[in-house]
């Protein structure tokens, strides 16, 4: 509200204000209040800065999030891919943001019985990851911790 007063509705930082209380109900399991918000982000995002930027990918990843937590993966899916595409358009391929949503497209696969699938595309982030963030980042460790999970299942399998 107060970026809204200082700032005016049609804003960056509004839109990034409006993500990161969406997140915050997301984790209270304020579903329906998270999704109003994330979209209306996602929109002002497009609206403010066009089809193609990191902060509109960073939208849709967030809005596909809510969507895999609540199994509507369907619905997910066609977000993580579209924001992994023009992540990969903007930034390049061994961004760390581009590893992020193939973790994200990943983590999707696995909760879809794809383990396959995860594993190639947990498997394309590994690299970027430790290139450009180590060994011991706490998202290369959660990377890690995928990769070993679905290694797990696959073997079970």
């Amino acid at each position: 509200v107060l970026r809204q007063r200082l700032l005016g509705e049609a804003h960056p930082h509004v839109a990034a204000s409006m993500n990161n209380l969406a997140g915050l109900y997301s984790s209270q399991e304020r579903y329906s209040e998270a999704e109003l918000l994330f979209r209306d982000a996602l929109a002002l995002s497009q609206r403010l800065l066009g089809e193609a930027h990191p902060d509109v990918a960073t939208s849709m990843n967030n809005l596909a999030k809510l969507y895999r937590s609540q199994g509507r993966y369907s619905e997910a899916e066609p977000l993580f891919r579209d924001a992994l595409a023009m992540l990969k358009r903007l930034l390049g391929e061994a961004h760390p943001h581009v590893a992020s949503s193939l973790v994200n497209l990943g983590a999707l696969r696995y909760q879809q019985g794809q383990l396959n699938a995860a594993q190639a595309l947990l498997l394309e982030a590994l690299p970027i990851y430790l290139a450009t963030l180590g060994p011991d980042h706490p998202n290369t460790r959660n990377l890690q911790s995928w990769i070993d999970a679905v290694q797990t299942a696959l073997a079970a399998s």
